[in-house]
């Protein structure tokens, strides 16, 4: 939702639509689709277990650490997941896009949660997602931990390739100051 959230607003004050991802078989088209399938995939889940608890045996829960412990912690990161990207979006203010933005140019972030992670709203996104399997430990969550892992890393290097030509030595200078992650 924060997600959603965000793209409205930005798409109501700029008129610019933050869902970059194109439709080209290219490596940003195709991990465009991937995290398409993964949010499916979360709402799927979340949806089964929220409202279908009966279905839940197909999603192949990892009982054995299924336990209340874990499930706060999980609760945890996910508001903590929550937390971070809400405030790394707002920081991104009207630079902020799902994907690459090709068309439209946009200011390079350095500061707040920038100023720790190059990604911290990718860093949220794997927080959320690691909260989820420990709140509902099955093999999907553990699916979506993994293809997130692959698709996020992905696409950060596809957003540092942009970055590096849009901004040059700012982005550079940038890169060897602050971690990718942490």
């Amino acid at each position: 939702m924060v997600f959603v959230i965000r793209s409205i607003l930005l798409k109501n004050k700029t008129g610019i639509n933050p869902l970059t991802f194109n439709k080209t078989d290219d490596a940003h088209g195709f991990n465009g689709k991937v995290f398409t399938v993964i949010s499916f995939m979360e709402l799927i889940v979340v949806g089964i277990y929220a409202f279908k608890i009966e279905w839940y045996k197909f999603l192949l829960p990892f009982w054995y650490i299924e336990n209340e412990t874990l499930s706060y912690i999980g609760w945890g990161f996910l508001i903590l997941s929550l937390i971070v990207v809400w405030i790394a979006q707002s920081q991104m203010a009207n630079s902020w896009r799902i994907g690459i933005d090709e068309k439209n140019k946009t200011k390079l972030v350095t500061k707040g949660l920038f100023s720790i992670s190059r990604n911290p709203i990718f860093l949220g996104i794997m927080i959320a997602n690691i909260g989820l399997f420990l709140v509902i430990p099955n093999a999907f969550t553990l699916l979506i931990i993994s293809l997130s892992t692959i698709s996020i890393n992905t696409q950060i290097r596809l957003e540092e390739e942009f970055l590096n030509r849009e901004f040059g030595n700012d982005y550079l200078e940038y890169a060897t100051k602050v971690r990718r992650w942490i």
